[in-house]
């Protein structure tokens, strides 16, 4: 119980170092984003702290199957840090700046193609944008962009290796899918393959829908993402991050209905089930 809560509260300060990260790095950020970036830090480390000190799963999904959401926070922490860099790179001329920027720039222009997210983002930016601005949002984009890739092609390593979920802890299902329940509905093996595909199928469109839906709710709240530095660090980092994390979702979700599957082979054919894994 005590590691436990002592591994909570360790979770619990490292996401709010990881959402306090561009306030940290960008200069001349003002008092009163300071707050709202404070008090979105302590309510996202309370959820996590509560999520992982309580003995039963709340809203969090694959919660006791590492390396899975360490995997994701590693990915938004580092996609924060070299936006934040990339951005602050007027009052920064160190080396790893000017290595995230060339970076970025070659990824970008490589995504920069007919009818891809980014070309209708460049697009649709208005007369306002100056061209400075385009090439910093080709640029964060493609530092972005290319740490989605990273994380995925991670995940995907680890689940082709069989090293995720890992063999020497049983997986509970309800543990690290909460909200979905495999007693009612069909076979759950069939649910999961479908709900898998359903990830995989948004991760495909949510690049194309994600700036739409940014703009809808900038223009709402009367805000420009492209004046404030922080918004548009934030903007960038949820516009890849989140359908890659779809994505992962639909791959975890598919290789639990493959060990299901292969539960089922074995104890059809008596040979028990040696797979770690646990129904309930």
């Amino acid at each position: 119980m005590i590691s436990q809560v002592a591994g909570a509260a360790v979770r619990a300060v490292i996401v709010m170092v990881v959402i306090a990260t561009p306030s940290l790095l960008i200069p001349g950020t003002h008092a009163e984003t300071t707050q709202i970036v404070t008090l979105v830090a302590i309510f996202g480390a309370f959820l996590v702290y509560s999520e992982y000190a309580g003995t039963y799963p709340g809203l969090i999904e694959f919660r006791d199957a590492p390396p899975f959401n360490r995997v994701r926070l590693i990915s938004v922490f580092v996609t924060l840090f070299l936006l934040s860099l990339v951005v602050s790179g007027g009052s920064t001329t160190s080396t790893l700046s000017l290595v995230v920027n060339a970076a970025g720039f070659v990824v970008g222009k490589a995504l920069e193609f007919p009818y891809s997210p980014l070309t209708m983002v460049l697009d649709n930016l208005g007369a306002d944008a100056t061209p400075a601005l385009r090439v910093r949002l080709q640029i964060m984009a493609g530092i972005a962009a290319l740490i989605a890739l990273i994380t995925l092609a991670l995940f995907a390593i680890l689940i082709r290796m069989n090293q995720w979920p890992a063999r020497d802890h049983a997986f509970n299902v309800w543990t690290n899918l909460p909200t979905f329940d495999p007693t009612t509905g069909g076979d759950v093996v069939a649910r999961l393959t479908r709900d898998s595909r359903i990830n995989i199928a948004l991760g495909f469109v949510m690049p194309f829908v994600l700036p739409l839906l940014f703009w809808l709710g900038a223009r709402h709240l009367g805000i420009s993402l492209l004046a404030h530095p922080q918004s548009l660090v934030w903007a960038v980092m949820l516009w890849m991050f989140l359908p890659v994390s779809m994505f992962m979702r639909g791959m975890a979700m598919a290789r639990i209905a493959d060990m299901i599957e292969a539960r089922r082979r074995r104890l059809t054919a008596g040979l028990g089930p040696d797979d770690g894994f646990q129904p309930v």
